[in-house]
């Protein structure tokens, strides 16, 4: 208990600090914005290790399948990306959400194909 009180007390010291201290704002920003690169870093070095680590598997597949399996990744890239810009409109939120379920449909049935042997 007491110590959940220590971080509660630690997250309002740091939202004082950003809203009532000059720079606080741009520190903040300064903060998010190295994480977010931290965290993207660390999602590269991981899909680099899993195709790596299932090179074999994924040069077995057919040319069709793994260009369907590239596809699907490419499309949940760049809709990921586009986010912002796709929810300002209700066509572009079905639009989100038909993109990421086609992407899912394509990796779910490259996955099944890749079991079938």
């Amino acid at each position: 208990m007491v110590r959940a009180i220590v971080y509660i007390a630690i997250i309002l010291a740091l939202a004082a600090a950003v809203a009532l201290l000059p720079g606080g704002g741009t520190a903040a920003g300064a903060v998010g914005t190295a994480l977010s690169i931290a965290f993207l870093g660390t999602l590269a070095w991981f899909g680099a290790r899993l195709y790596r680590e299932n090179r074999t598997a994924l040069m077995s597949l057919e040319d069709r399948w793994r260009a369907i399996l590239y596809g699907a990744i490419g499309v949940v890239v760049v809709t990921l990306a586009a986010t912002s810009r796709l929810w300002l409109t209700s066509a572009g939120v079905i639009a989100w959400f038909a993109l990421l379920f086609a992407a899912a449909y394509a990796l779910y049935a490259t996955w099944r194909h890749s079991r079938q042997y």
